[in-house]
């Protein structure tokens, strides 16, 4: 069982990072919930920042939490300033949201090394 427990991390995490923020979306921005999916599915755009690290630009058991510049947290707190403004918002939720499933990947990633 123990041998799945990666795919299920993946399984989980890309599905955090495509599927909540529509269920986010629907919950929270009613109105507008198809766009607002679409903007917080192009916040995953922050990724990018992954080409900047140095010496290796992905390195599967790196937490990108601290360590990648857009997912740095002062980055974070500029996020969470953001809901606060009505332009920003669907923005800086989907930002943020993406954060929360990067930690939690973080976690269990820490979880897996220690078994």
């Amino acid at each position: 069982m123990v041998e799945y427990l990666p795919l299920v991390q993946s399984m989980v995490h890309y599905s955090l990072h495509l599927l909540a923020p529509g269920l986010i979306a629907w919950i929270v921005f009613r109105k507008q919930w198809k766009k607002a999916w679409l903007i917080m599915l192009a916040t995953m755009l922050v990724d990018l920042d992954h080409l900047f690290a140095w010496p290796d630009v992905f390195v599967p058991d790196r937490c990108g939490i601290g360590f990648h510049p857009l997912h740095s947290y002062p980055a974070i707190a500029v996020y969470a300033v953001g809901c606060f403004f009505r332009p920003l918002r669907i923005v800086a939720v989907g930002l943020l949201f993406h954060m929360v499933t990067d930690f939690q990947d973080c976690v269990w990633m820490r979880c897996l090394s220690s078994m």
